[in-house]
C-alpha cells in the first residue's frame, strides 16, 4: 500500500492527503480547485504551472520543467501534470494558473412564444360530499383536457381517497401525459423549470416560472470537467481511462447541481417545485452528461441520433423533483449539438425567408447557413484560441484579462483595457482578436501573419520573434505579456478554419457575400468581439447587405424557449431532423477554402 502524504496549496489554504507518487495535477483535482489544464494533463499546454514551496517532489526532472523559461525555473515553477509528490509538500498556485471569477456570458433573449410548458399543475376536482362512494369516483383535474394521464396505482388510489385540496402536476415531456407529483395543498401558482446551458467551460442556468413565463433567478458556475482538459477530444480521451467515463459524468452532474442550488437559494423555493429541466450542450457534453460512450464521436461522419434524449431527474442525478423530466435538446452530428440547435431556435432563422448565417466560435466552431426552407451546417476545430486558450499569455475571460487592444500606427503605442480594471494577467479571446487586427493595421504583421522586422515592440524571444504587448512592470504576474510567432501560427490556423468553414457552405450552395441578409453571432465570440476587427483579420467575410445580430447565449435562450413552449420543442426537433451536416474532415472543398484563408484577410471575393 502506498504511503499517504499531505499536500497544501497556497494561497487557497487547501489541504488534501494523497498516495505518495500522485501527480500534483491529480492532487489539485482532488482538492476541488478550479485550475488551468487545456491538454488535460498530457504535458502539452504548459498552462498547469505551480510553484514549489517546500517538501518532497521530483521537481527538476526534465519533464517537470520542459517548456518553462529560465526565470520560471529559477522561481521554482514546475508543471503540475508532470510533477509527482514524494512526501509532505506545499505549492503555490500562481495567479495565471487559477480560474478566478470568469466573465460568463449572461446575455440571452428568449424568442417570442406562447406559453405552453410541458409540465403543468391542476387542482383535483372533488365530487360533492356523499354524491359518490369513495371507491366509485373518477379522477378529474380542473382545466385539464386530453388523454387520461399515466399514473401509478399508488397515485390513483391516493387521488380517489382524497377528501381535501390536492394539486396534481402533469408532464407531457415524454410524449404522453403522466402524473409526476401530488401536493396536499393548492400549489398551482408554484410551478418552476430550469434551463441549463452545459458549456465546455461554463454552466449557466435560469429558473423559470412556468405559470407566468418569467425568469426568477440566474446562476453560473464552471464545468468541473475543466481539469480533465479544455478541448473536447481531450475529454473524450479521459473517458477511456479506468473509471473515466463515470468520473466525467459525475463532474457534469455536480456542475449542474451547483447551479441549481444557487437558483433555489436565490428564489427561495423548494427543490420539489422544479418540475421540468431543459439542457442544451454540444454533442460531446451531452454524451458525457448521459454517461454514453463518447469515443464514437471521434469517427468522421459517424451517424448521431437526432432525437432528443429525455430521462427522469432521479436517473440523471439532478436535485429537482425526482420524477421531473430532463429534456436534452437534440443533436445533429458529432460536433453540431443541442447548443447549436438552441442558437437556431433563439435566432429565429429557421422561421425567416431571409438567407441567414449563424456563427458560434468557441473551442469548437459551429456555422449554420439557410432559411425557413433549408438549413446546412458545418463544424470546425477552431481550437480554444478565440477563448484565450492555447496562446502563450492567453487566459479565459476573467479578472485581469486584457479584453480590448489598440495600437497607434504612427508611434506603436499600445492601449488596452482589462476585465474588472485590474492589472493585466494575460489576454482573453476578444483581446487577442483586437490585438491581431491592430497589429495588421499598424503594419506589425504582414499579409501572411508574420512579424515585420524593425517594427516597434517586435523583438527576438526564446522561441523566435515575439511582440511585447505589456511590459512586466505593468503586469500582475511580473512577466511580459507577449504574442509569439507560435501564437500567431495557431491564431492564423484558427481564423482560417473559421473562415474556411463559412466558405465551404457558401461555395456548396453558390452563395455570395451580397446574398446574406442576416448574420447571427452567438456566444461570447459574438457578444464581446469587435465586428469590424473580425472582418479586418479575416475571421468572417464582409457581408455588405447583412444586418448583424449578437444573440448572446443562444444555447441558453433556446433551452428556455423549449422549457416554456412545447411548440418550440417541436421546432428544435424539426430543425435537428432536417438540417444538412457536412463533415469538413472528409470534404475536399475545405482544404481549398482553408488554404485561401491563411492570408489576411483572405479571398478577394469575401473581402472586396
Amino acid at each position: 500500500m502506498p504511503q499517504n502524504v499531505p499536500v497544501i496549496f497556497h494561497p487557497l489554504n487547501k489541504m488534501v492527503t494523497v498516495p505518495r507518487g500522485t501527480s500534483v495535477m491529480d492532487a489539485i483535482r482532488l482538492a476541488g480547485i478550479q485550475f488551468e489544464s487545456i491538454c488535460g494533463g498530457k504535458g502539452e499546454c504548459n498552462k498547469c504551472k505551480v510553484i514549489f514551496v517546500r517538501g518532497e517532489c521530483d521537481i527538476g526532472s526534465p519533464e517537470t520543467i520542459k517548456g518553462l523559461s529560465a526565470d520560471e525555473i529559477a522561481r521554482n515553477y514546475c508543471r503540475a501534470c508532470q510533477t509527482h509528490i514524494l512526501g509532505n509538500a506545499e505549492f503555490i498556485i500562481p495567479v495565471e494558473s487559477r480560474i478566478d471569477a470568469p466573465k460568463i456570458l449572461h446575455h440571452y433573449a428568449i424568442p417570442a412564444l406562447s406559453i405552453s410548458p410541458s409540465a403543468k399543475k391542476y387542482r383535483l376536482l372533488l365530487p360533492p360530499p356523499g354524491s359518490h362512494p369513495v371507491g366509485q369516483r373518477s379522477v378529474k383535474l380542473d382545466g385539464y383536457s386530453g388523454t387520461r394521464p399515466h399514473m401509478s396505482r399508488q397515485q390513483h388510489d391516493s387521488l380517489l381517497a382524497a377528501t381535501g385540496t390536492r394539486t396534481v402536476t402533469v408532464s407531457q415531456s415524454r410524449g404522453y401525459p403522466e402524473i409526476i407529483r401530488i401536493d396536499d395543498s393548492d400549489t398551482t401558482g408554484e410551478n418552476y423549470g430550469v434551463a441549463i446551458d452545459l458549456g465546455t467551460t461554463t454552466v449557466v442556468g435560469v429558473l423559470v416560472d412556468l405559470v407566468r413565463g418569467t425568469v426568477c433567478a440566474e446562476a453560473t458556475g464552471l464545468n468541473r470537467q475543466i481539469t480533465h482538459g479544455e478541448e473536447l477530444l481531450t475529454r473524450i480521451a479521459a473517458t477511456k481511462k479506468p473509471g473515466g467515463k463515470e468520473q466525467l459524468r459525475l463532474a457534469a452532474v455536480a456542475s449542474i447541481n451547483e447551479v441549481i442550488e444557487k437558483l433555489i437559494a436565490a428564489a427561495g423555493i423548494s427543490v420539489t417545485s422544479i418540475n421540468d429541466v431543459c439542457i442544451a450542450g454540444n454533442t460531446v457534453m451531452h454524451y458525457l452528461f448521459l454517461g454514453r460512450d463518447a469515443g464514437v464521436l471521434e469517427i468522421a461522419n459517424v451517424e448521431v441520433p437526432r432525437e432528443p434524449v429525455i430521462l427522469k431527474a432521479h436517473t440523471a442525478g439532478l436535485l429537482v423533483n425526482p420524477e421531473a423530466s430532463v429534456y436534452c435538446l437534440p443533436d445533429v452530428s458529432r460536433f453540431i449539438g443541442g447548443d447549436a440547435v438552441g442558437d437556431v431556435v433563439a435566432s429565429g432563422m429557421h422561421l425567416s425567408s431571409d438567407l441567414s448565417l449563424l456563427v458560434d466560435l468557441g473551442t469548437n466552431g459551429e456555422v449554420i447557413l439557410g432559411s425557413r426552407d433549408w438549413l446546412a451546417s458545418v463544424s470546425c476545430a477552431s481550437g480554444p484560441a478565440f477563448e484565450g486558450a492555447g496562446i502563450t499569455c492567453g487566459m479565459r475571460a476573467m479578472r485581469g484579462a486584457i479584453d480590448h487592444v489598440t495600437i497607434d500606427p504612427a508611434s506603436g503605442a499600445v492601449s488596452f483595457t482589462t476585465i474588472a480594471h485590474e492589472s493585466p494577467r494575460g489576454i482573453c479571446g476578444s483581446g487577442i482578436i483586437d490585438a491581431a487586427a491592430a497589429m495588421v493595421k499598424a503594419g506589425i504583421l504582414d499579409f501572411s501573419g508574420r512579424f515585420v522586422d524593425g517594427k516597434p515592440g517586435v523583438r527576438q524571444g526564446e522561441d523566435g520573434p515575439e511582440y511585447v504587448l505589456v511590459h512586466k512592470e505593468r503586469t500582475a504576474t511580473g512577466r511580459d505579456i507577449v504574442i509569439t510567432r507560435q501564437d500567431l501560427i495557431y491564431l492564423m490556423d484558427s481564423k482560417a478554419a473559421a473562415c474556411g468553414a463559412i466558405g465551404v457552405l457558401m461555395k456548396k450552395y453558390r452563395i455570395g457575400i451580397h446574398d446574406i441578409r442576416q448574420v447571427y453571432l452567438a456566444g461570447g465570440f459574438g457578444e464581446y468581439a469587435d465586428r469590424e476587427k473580425l472582418v479586418m483579420f479575416g475571421i468572417i467575410p464582409a457581408f455588405p447587405h447583412a444586418e448583424f445580430h449578437a444573440i448572446g447565449n443562444g444555447s441558453l435562450a433556446g433551452a428556455c424557449a423549449c422549457l416554456l413552449s412545447q411548440a418550440k420543442r417541436a421546432e428544435a426537433e424539426a430543425t435537428a431532423r432536417t438540417m444538412v451536416y457536412i463533415d469538413l474532415l472528409i470534404d475536399a472543398d475545405f482544404i481549398e477554402e482553408y488554404t485561401a484563408a491563411l492570408y489576411i484577410p483572405g479571398k478577394k471575393e469575401y473581402f472586396p
